[in-house]
């Protein structure tokens, strides 16, 4: 393998000859790994693109081209010095965003950003405010730029009435003969279909304005510097027109919920109202300027949304056999789907307090600007 990596690095415009590889082990979906070169050591970060999932390799490596050389405007419109980065491409030999190998295989390169790490879960109120700040700051960046220009990398991909004919699709198919394990789930699915169908009533109607999105707002998907301040936004794949409500939610299933992602003791599972707290008033903050009262009514709710659209995919994916996640043993997507269904009881037990707490924040945040 590191010989392939060495040869296909040669494809792109770096400095120097690769003298070592350190794969990254991150990631659900695409293979990286960490370059370091003969002149000085600079370092970089190449990625092999996942082309079964993301069909359009050029589509998806402009918009990122588009979004990153936006970010970097901006950033120096606003002569930012707080030590924020932006995503650099590193372009193939042939002046692409990319590098297709003989075989069909796909790579893309980063200057590597060094003395970074991120968070596989949020370790305190702290950590989810400069979340919240990141993922905020990255969408009022992006406001200005016409989501016209950026290519739907991942067709419906927070579409909930296209995840919930392809979940009805997978469970008649049944082609793994798993459903008669999951009646549980499904009866989930059909008690809280009706609830989940008003977010995307609000967008055809227009009352929840289509922005550019982020789309996949882990934790883990922010970089931060020593000094545990977030720097940079990355995992830029998914980018692509959505809702501001998209990212608020995603990032409060996986940055709030108490335990990871598939825990077995279902008893764990809860929601942490302390970071949800920390992470919406930096969200807030970020984002006040533009946010509107649909948007503001639904920032708790959407929390729920997402983790319901989450665990609908992993349980779509146990029933067609595991074909899109990643998964280390039989019923690891059928776990993870378990931990999403919790999470939406707890939030349900607490949803008076999120819907208070939002509240509260614009309140405070809005006098504050």
């Amino acid at each position: 393998m590191e010989k392939d990596i060495i040869e296909i690095c040669k494809n792109f415009r770096i400095s120097g000859d690769c003298i070592d590889v350190v794969p990254v082990t991150t990631g659900h979906i695409n293979d990286s790994f960490r370059i370091i070169t003969s002149d000085h050591r600079q370092e970089y970060f190449l990625q092999w693109i996942n082309s079964h999932i993301f069909k359009d390799v050029e589509g998806l490596m402009k918009n990122i081209g588009i979004v990153t050389n936006h970010l970097a405007g901006k950033a120096n419109q606003l002569g930012r010095t707080n030590g924020s980065k932006v995503l650099e491409l590193i372009q193939a030999a042939d002046g692409k965003l990319f590098f297709r190998t003989p075989q069909g295989n796909h790579y893309r390169m980063y200057r590597y950003l060094p003395e970074t790490h991120v968070y596989s879960y949020v370790e305190n109120e702290s950590i989810a405010y400069e979340g919240g700040k990141a993922f905020g700051r990255f969408l009022s960046d992006l406001s200005d730029l016409p989501a016209s220009q950026l290519t739907e990398t991942i067709p419906y991909f927070h579409d909930m009435e296209f995840r919930l004919a392809g979940f009805h699709k997978s469970l008649i198919a049944d082609i793994d003969g798993r459903s008669a394990g999951i009646k549980e789930e499904i009866r989930f699915i059909e008690e809280h279909t009706r609830e989940m169908l008003v977010i995307p009533s609000l967008i055809r109607e227009g009352h929840i304005p289509l922005r550019i999105t982020h789309n996949d707002t882990k934790f883990n998907n922010i970089l931060f510097n020593l000094d545990n301040k977030a720097v940079c936004v990355v995992d830029l794949d998914t980018v692509m027109p959505g809702s501001l409500l998209f990212d608020f939610g995603d990032a409060v299933r996986t940055g709030a919920n108490t335990v990871c992602e598939d825990e077995r003791d279902l008893e764990k599972v809860d929601i942490n109202l302390g970071i949800f707290q920390a992470y919406a008033k930096g969200f807030i903050r970020e984002t006040l300027p533009s946010l509107t009262e649909y948007e503001i009514s639904n920032l708790a709710f959407s929390a729920r949304f997402m983790t319901f659209i989450i665990g609908l995919r992993f349980l779509t994916d146990y029933l067609d056999g595991d074909i899109y996640f990643r998964t280390k043993y039989s019923t690891h997507n059928l776990d993870r789907a378990k931990v999403q269904f919790r999470l939406i009881k707890a939030m349900e037990m607490k949803a008076a307090e999120m819907d208070s707490i939002i509240s509260r924040t614009w309140n405070v945040v809005n006098e504050v600007k």
